[in-house]
This record gives C-alpha cells, structure tokens and sequence, in this order.
C-alpha cells in the first residue's frame, strides 16, 4: 500500500526556515544545471468561483517526482471543511511507481512560507523586529513560525476577520508584543516585515497599498496581490516575483511588468539585486512555484523514507 502522511505526521518533521531555504537554493541551482525540472502551473477558474490548479517539478538525484493538485472553494466553509483541499503525491522519477501521497495543506503553507523565507534572506533586513499581517489564517502561522526563526521579532501587529484564526495568530505569537488593529493599514505601518494573504475569493475590490509601507520594510504578498492596487508597487524600490518564466506564459500578471525586478531564481543565481540599503523597500509577490513544492516534499520524504 502507498504510504500517506497526514499534516502531524509532516509537522513532528520539524523542518526549519533554514532546511527549506538550503534547499531550494539547491533545487534552483540544480535546475540551472539541467539536473531539476519544473513546469509552469496550471490553473482553471470555472464561473462558479472554485480555482482549481496544480503543479509538477522533477529531479533528478534523488529522482523524484512531485506533482500537487488542489481546489480552493469558499462554498467549503459552510460545509465545515477548509477553503483549500488536495494532495500531494510523489513518484520515482525514473520508474514512475509512486512512493508516498503527502497531506497538501501542511506542504503549501509551510513551502510558501520557505519561498518567503528564501526571499527574505536577500531582500529584509536582519534586524528586523516587528511583522505585520493581514490575513490570519494558515499562511500568517506559518510565516510567523519561519520569520521567528530568522529575525530578532519583538512586536506583531495583526489584521484580519475571522476570530478565531485571530486568537491562534495570537497565541502563536506567544512572547512577542502582540497587538490587534483595526485596519490592514495599521498592520502594514510602522513595520520592518509584513505578509498578506486574504483568501481571493473574499476580495471584491483592491484595498491594499504598497506607499503605506515604512522605509526598510520587507513585504511577502502571498495572495495573488488581488486585495492590492497593483499601480501601488511602482513605489516599492524593488519587486520580486517567483518566477519570470512561468509569469510570461500567464495572461492576469502578478504586478506590472515595469516594477518587477527579477525573481527567486535570479537572487539566488546573482542576476537579481538583493537589498541595497536600510531603507529600501522591497516586495516578494508570490503566485506559486513548483520547485517550492518539489523542495519541501524532498525534504519531508529525505526524513520518511
């Protein structure tokens, strides 16, 4: 029988902020060399809300293919049920059999906090020691778990809707100065860090502002940037994106390709400039990645198997 691994099973892993970063360095590297592939994602989004999409990336020692399927429904609350489900499956890339099937949330909250965290080691400060969230749901735990781990965070300012996703914000953020605003502007100001990630489907119009940012801040955008006026990011010092590739094969952009200044694989190949100052402000915009999904299930089955 294949083995399936539920999110305890992954989280009793411990994999750490510097794990995840180490290797997706590698897999970038690797896929400079010819040696890791990816391609880019697809998605469907049918009339009725639902965003359907998956991902698949390859390597090739130790061979390993990973491919993740998901749904995003907000119609699943009322069912009880998270707003995003799927899975997430690993096959022998050279034989094809399958070797394990992994629990999709646990991977793409903590993978897209790695993507962060990978960003954040080239474009924030390290001192910082505030964060600012909007949205308060898996994402911003797991971030938070990751940012803990690599800044000297004293101070976390939280914006968001659902109470209880609130409350476990909070009590994640156990020995920081925790502080629940009223707006997402108050949880964006007087930051050195900031994530957002409001659910798509809860947006009707943009009401996120990049010039709301402090000078030297880092922000993660986490949600397709559709709660934000994209117009905004032309005044951020430098925009990342995670991939530039797979972002020319998409009709609806991430930003406006004038303020993009490169992406995840150009920072850590040097043909993307890292911070430059104290002051710069600077953004990681995030739509998806697969070699992010490839580099936590290789870790995650490194330590399984």
């Amino acid at each position: 029988m294949i083995p399936h691994y539920d999110a305890a099973a992954l989280a009793a892993l411990n994999i750490s902020a510097q794990d995840i970063i180490a290797m997706l360095q590698k897999l970038i590297r690797g896929a400079a060399e010819g040696t890791v592939h990816a391609a880019p994602k697809a998605a469907l989004t049918p009339p009725d809300g639902r965003y359907i999409m998956s991902t698949l990336a390859a390597m090739d020692s130790p061979p390993i293919a990973v491919t993740k399927s998901l749904v995003l429904n907000a119609a699943n609350s009322a069912r009880g049920l998270a707003q995003i489900n799927g899975l997430v499956s690993l096959l022998d890339a050279e034989t094809g059999l399958p070797l394990a099937t992994l629990d999709n949330n646990w991977l793409t909250g903590v993978r897209t906090a790695g993507l962060s965290a990978l960003a954040a080691s080239y474009l924030a400060r390290p001192d910082a020691s505030s964060v600012g969230f909007v949205g308060t749901g898996l994402q911003a735990r797991s971030h938070l778990a990751f940012f803990r781990q690599m800044f000297p965070l004293t101070r976390i300012k939280i914006s968001g809707r659902g109470r209880a996703n609130i409350d476990a914000l909070v009590e994640a953020a156990d020995g920081l100065d925790a502080e629940v605003v009223d707006t997402p502007r108050a949880a964006l100001e007087g930051v050195d860090l900031a994530v957002t990630s409001v659910t798509h489907t809860a947006v009707e119009a943009p009401f996120l502002d990049a010039n709301w940012l402090d000078a030297g801040a880092f922000l993660s955008v986490v949600d397709l940037a559709v709660p934000w006026h994209k117009q905004s990011f032309g005044a951020l010092d430098r925009v990342i994106i995670d991939d530039l590739e797979q972002e020319a094969t998409l009709p609806n952009k991430l930003a406006e390709p004038a303020h993009i200044h490169g992406d995840i694989s150009g920072l850590v190949m040097g043909n993307a400039s890292p911070r430059q100052s104290d002051t710069e402000r600077s953004a990681f915009v995030f739509r998806g990645h697969a070699l992010g999904d490839l580099a936590l299930a290789a870790l995650a089955w490194e330590r399984l198997a």
